[in-house]
């Protein structure tokens, strides 16, 4: 399958095993949450080893006296950005990867049922933080989007317009399972500044514009809110 060269699909062995137990049917909300939290962590690990830099820091000591110098990261400048709901499954993961708490800014995306073109419902990127005029002088330097799944890419393309547009400088987005169409949408949303990073890709959507054959609606499995 051809995809963009910023599009990364993994073949960890136990990450694809994870997917295809998240596929079934059969498997419930517990494990599911327990589920898209692990493949998370273990996407996070791939793409975030890729995309910061080990750093020296300052000065510290052992329990036994001996002194030793800190390794810290760079970009330092991180935010992780859930797509609600079903991006919250995804959060603890990346949180227990990255060295220091960082912050966690929501947007709300939901796919018009007609179109299936995204709407903004709810953003909390924080646009007066920062004091200095130059724009985007309060923004993440890299942004880590978090949303299980990428269907038509719509959603997807919207969230890394509106990051964009907060003044980010660098995007990461994972993604447990996308469209191949849907995740060439969305890479080439500013090519230059995105990676996408994915445990799965399937050829297919339906008419609805699900994956197939998918994994159903995390957000709804996630929150035992089938049938709503």
């Amino acid at each position: 399958m051809s995809l963009p060269s910023n599009v990364h699909v993994s073949k960890h062995p136990c990450l694809r095993a994870k997917l295809s137990r998240l596929r079934s049917k059969r498997t419930e909300s517990r494990e599911v949450k327990s589920l898209i939290n692990e493949i998370a962590l273990i996407l996070g690990c791939e793409a975030l080893g890729s995309a910061l830099t080990p750093v020296d820091g300052p000065k510290d000591e052992t329990p036994i006296g001996f002194e030793y110098t800190t390794t810290t990261v760079r970009p330092d400048a991180l935010s992780i950005v859930p797509i609600l709901r079903s991006g919250l499954g995804m959060v603890e993961a990346i949180q227990t990867i990255l060295p220091e708490p960082v912050p966690v800014h929501h947007l709300g995306l939901y796919r018009e049922p007609s179109t299936l073109e995204p709407v903004e419902y709810y953003n909390n990127l924080p646009h007066h933080v920062s004091s200095s005029n130059e724009p985007g002088s309060h923004a993440s330097s890299l942004a880590i989007i978090v949303d299980p799944v990428i269907a038509t890419g719509g959603t997807c393309q919207a969230a890394i317009q509106t990051l964009k547009e907060w003044g980010v400088k660098k995007i990461i987005v994972l993604s447990v399972i996308a469209a191949a169409d849907g995740v060439r949408r969305a890479a080439e949303e500013w090519s230059e500044a995105v990676e996408i990073w994915v445990a799965g890709v399937d050829a297919e959507l339906t008419p609805n514009g699900m994956l197939k054959p998918g994994v159903g609606d995390v957000g709804d499995r996630l929150f035992l809110t089938i049938g709503k």
